[in-house]
């Protein structure tokens, strides 16, 4: 199947089958597509939890207005930005390009000054939602793996994340939960699968200049 074939067979699955698991080998398919996406300036400002532990599911589904995908899914994807320490994660950054291109000219140095320069000028406001963006990137590339392995996903917004920072310890590790995204396989009972997509024709959305 193609892209355009995958893109019309998924949705966002609303009933998952809590007994059908997703293997080992199509988890770490997902795990590097999700490796390879894009990000701004390549850094890869988050850190991606995959929760299974059936306890912390439990806590987690209570902050997300008792939502059942969080504890019937096969695994919960919980995509967390950075908050703290941006020089660290550029500099380490820079640290990749030279141990894998091996490069140590100044221009990769000053690069990462640059980078440096960029994030510290941001607003507080704005820098806090330049990073939250960057998960929405990740999570991109996970829904499109999903649907090419014919595995549901459900993206969510729809949870306290100060829940779960608090529940996941993520506040001390300077993340913070931005979006999740449930995967597993679709439950016979759910009936949105049925429902014929909604979308804007070409006409409608798109304007040439």
């Amino acid at each position: 199947m193609n892209l355009i074939d995958n893109l019309n067979w998924r949705y966002a699955t609303k009933v998952f089958d809590p007994n059908k698991k997703v293997s080992n080998q199509d988890l770490e398919f997902l795990k590097e597509a999700i490796r390879l996406s894009v990000s701004s300036y390549g850094l890869q400002l988050y850190k991606v939890l995959i929760i299974e532990n059936d306890e912390i599911r439990a806590a987690l589904r209570k902050a997300s207005w008792d939502q059942k995908q969080i504890t019937d899914a096969s695994q919960l994807f919980v995509f967390c930005n950075y908050t703290l320490d941006y020089d660290r994660h550029v500099d380490d950054y820079i640290q990749r390009i030279i141990s894998t291109q091996g490069t140590a000219s100044d221009d990769v140095k000053q690069y990462g000054e640059f980078i440096k320069t960029s994030i510290d000028k941001m607003p507080a406001a704005e820098r806090k939602s330049w990073s939250e963006k960057q998960t929405y990137l990740a999570m991109n590339n996970l829904l499109l793996a999903c649907a090419e392995l014919k595995i549901d996903a459900c993206p969510m917004e729809g949870f306290d994340n100060q829940a779960y920072n608090q529940i996941l310890g993520l506040d001390e590790l300077g993340l913070n939960a931005a979006v999740i995204a449930p995967v597993g396989y679709r439950s016979a009972a759910d009936k949105t699968q049925q429902r014929k997509k909604i979308r804007k024709t070409k006409e409608e959305l798109f304007k040439t200049a």
